[in-house]
């Protein structure tokens, strides 16, 4: 077995490529106000996040990662509707607060099934979804999402869009703009994945005024460090970076679809986003699991995600060196 400092890990879907260049001296040059508590409405890190997603600052609502908005959001309803598989704390923040949670099930090709939406979901609910879903990778087509918001809406319901994986994804449409005149949406996105900052815990959320007034009246103050106030003043702003990291996933990702496409006991599903899903028609996840492992390479196993067995597994898109390797690990395997 691989050394721990050997291990090449697959199971993490964080940029490959770092954080933004120059964000180490930014955190340095902001040490000093760590003395001080950080604004309570964090006006400076709510407007440079509001110039990133290009809306008012009074509709961004801020919080330590987007686990903290999940949670927070969950809060201000009684029942949740999820479709699994799905991120776990979809379902257990909810749980854990006390809340119902209704599990309806993505059809065989990871797809929305709106007629069992049409029939589960009530008055008062939470709808939450991730866009693109972790773990299947799937974007919700522009057409779905607009059916989907419509429904939540007749219903007098509320639609919670998980996109803390956004800016991995081709940029055919931005949900923000497609909902900003809607009063039941309310998009997070995160530095936690694209940003490679999963120490900075910093998640933000797009929503109407309204629901953002609802959202401030119950969460805790101070939940944003002042690094993450300091890191929102560079990252954002880097649009080199931004570009160049969509670039790189976007052609690493087509290199691993292509060539895990050709292995005959793999079942690659399509990805729109720096992961994949993969089924294996051949050995389980446990199997696999140890067989990468001894060669330096964790994957992750997928049964833990509700709705998967051990029939499946998640893998990230890395550099390319790392990437060749673990494509000559499922070769291998054969």
């Amino acid at each position: 077995m691989a050394d721990g400092a050997d291990i090449i890990d697959f199971s993490s879907n964080i940029n490959p490529l770092g954080p933004p260049a120059g964000l180490k001296e930014v955190l340095i040059k902001s040490y000093d106000e760590l003395i001080s508590y950080p604004d309570i409405k964090y006006r400076e890190l709510r407007e440079n996040i509001s110039a990133y997603l290009g809306c008012h600052s009074d509709e961004v609502m801020t919080g330590n990662g987007a686990l903290e908005i999940i949670n927070n959001v969950s809060l201000l309803f009684k029942r949740v509707v999820v479709f699994t598989p799905c991120f776990i704390e979809y379902i257990k923040r909810p749980e854990i607060l006390g809340r119902e949670v209704v599990r309806l099930r993505l059809d065989n090709d990871f797809k929305i099934d709106l007629g069992e939406l049409n029939k589960a979901l009530k008055e008062g609910d939470l709808l939450i979804l991730g866009n693109p879903n972790n773990p299947t990778a799937k974007r919700i087509p522009e057409d779905m999402l607009y059916k989907i918001q419509s429904i939540t809406k007749e219903r007098n319901a509320f639609l919670l869009l998980d996109e803390a994986f956004y800016e991995f994804c081709p940029f055919d449409y931005d949900s923000i703009k497609l909902f900003h005149n809607a009063q039941n949406v309310c998009i997070i996105r995160a530095a936690t994945k694209f940003f490679a900052l999963p120490g900075i815990r910093l998640g933000y959320a797009y929503a109407k005024g309204d629901f953002v007034k609802r959202y401030n009246e119950i969460e805790s103050p101070w939940s944003v460090n002042s690094f993450a106030n300091a890191a929102a003043r560079n990252i954002f702003k880097d649009v080199r970076y931004i570009e160049n990291t969509r670039e790189y996933i976007k052609k690493e990702r087509e290199f691993l679809l292509t060539e895990l496409s050709g292995i005959d006991y793999l079942k690659v599903f399509d990805s729109q986003v720096n992961f994949i899903l993969i089924k294996l028609l051949k050995y389980d996840e446990d199997i696999l699991f140890d067989k990468f492992l001894k060669n330096g390479i964790l994957i992750r196993k997928a049964s833990s995600f509700e709705g998967l067995d051990k029939s499946y597994i998640r893998i990230a898109v890395k550099d390319h060196d790392s990437n060749k390797r673990i494509v000559n690990c499922f070769k291998e395997c054969v």
